[in-house]
């Protein structure tokens, strides 16, 4: 393996908050004694799944279980490991939030294996952290955080579909309002898609304040809990958003439905009111001897007086019978 082949991050704690930066050479050489070692990987880089299967002492069904193509938010107690499946935000460029990435991480006591093969920015912010000194110390608040980092994400998404779905309600009032349709139709899309991960997400976190891992102690639970309620909350609005858009758009098609309906009784009018008169004329317009008036020199005047004076009666009846 050349040093940096897949390998995106790795350092070892130091257990204050700070890390050192390590690469292939040094985690061939890790031992547990050294302090805890955290690397993050592409998995679909030969290199890193040559680690995986060879060098990282794990069991190759925990291996399959990080690989897997299709994952699902999902947590696994493996005695005093924990296999976590996470989905976050997609914040990477050209790309929309609700095609979610997925963070797999396996959590040792003395060691954090995390892999990805698509940018999760919260693990970013951990590599940033530990750069600083502010990182995580274990591998137990190397999950709290990365956690944590996930739902404030996921929260920015969620709150600006939420604003958008308050926009859209106050927009379908508006008389043009038929530009809305993609729009309302972008919301609901997105929020069908979030919610099939968020809510996942939620039932995993809710499963791990109950787990009875050492990696976990009781403050790491508390902020998973809260992690857990933001997450269910999320899974509340998005069905909130889904409905609200939901109705907006039935709103759109109530109104089209009744303005083509508008359009087709005056279309039904206008006919109604010109049959007569067409009627009317086309007799007096045949070409047959004894026309009335024919000799007559005001004739023609009297049969347009009489055929507006038959127009503005078939109006008024309209008007009475509430057609128009």
């Amino acid at each position: 393996m050349q040093d940096s082949s897949g390998l995106i991050y790795a350092y070892l704690l130091d257990g204050v908050g700070g890390g050192r930066s390590v690469g292939w050479e040094d985690i061939l050489q890790w031992t547990p004694d050294q302090g805890i070692l955290w690397l993050h990987v592409d998995f679909r880089d030969p290199y890193a799944m040559a680690w995986l299967d060879e060098k990282s002492g794990l069991n190759p069904i925990v291996v399959q279980g990080l690989i897997a193509d299709e994952t699902r938010p999902r947590s696994v107690g493996l005695g005093e490991d924990l296999l976590v499946i996470l989905r976050g935000i997609n914040a990477n460029p050209g790309s929309d939030p609700e095609d979610m990435v997925a963070l797999r991480m396996l959590l040792e006591p003395g060691r954090i294996i995390s892999m990805r093969h698509r940018r999760v920015m919260a693990v970013q912010d951990a590599a940033t952290a530990l750069e600083e000194g502010v990182g995580p110390k274990d591998s137990g608040e190397f999950f709290t955080f990365v956690c944590s980092r996930i739902t404030d994400r996921m929260g920015d998404v969620i709150y600006e579909i939420d604003d958008l779905a308050d926009q859209m309600e106050e927009a379908v009032l508006e008389p043009d309002a038929r530009g809305l349709r993609p729009q309302v139709s972008k919301i609901r899309r997105q929020a069908i898609a979030l919610r099939r991960y968020i809510a996942p997400q939620r039932d995993v976190l809710l499963r791990l304040q109950n787990e009875k891992s050492p990696i976990l102690n009781e403050f790491h639970k508390m902020e998973i809990r809260e992690d857990a309620e933001r997450t269910a909350r999320f899974v509340e609005d998005m069905d909130a958003a889904r409905d609200r858009a939901a109705v907006t758009q039935e709103e759109l098609g109530n109104r089209l439905a009744e303005e083509m309906n508008r359009a087709m009784l005056i279309l039904s009018v206008v006919a109604a009111i010109f049959l007569p008169l067409g009627l009317l004329t086309g007799l007096l317009g045949i070409n047959v001897g004894g026309i009335p008036g024919a000799d007559y020199r005001w004739a023609f005047l009297i049969v347009c007086v009489f055929l507006l004076g038959l127009g503005g009666v078939l109006l008024f009846l309209f008007k009475r019978m509430r057609w128009l």
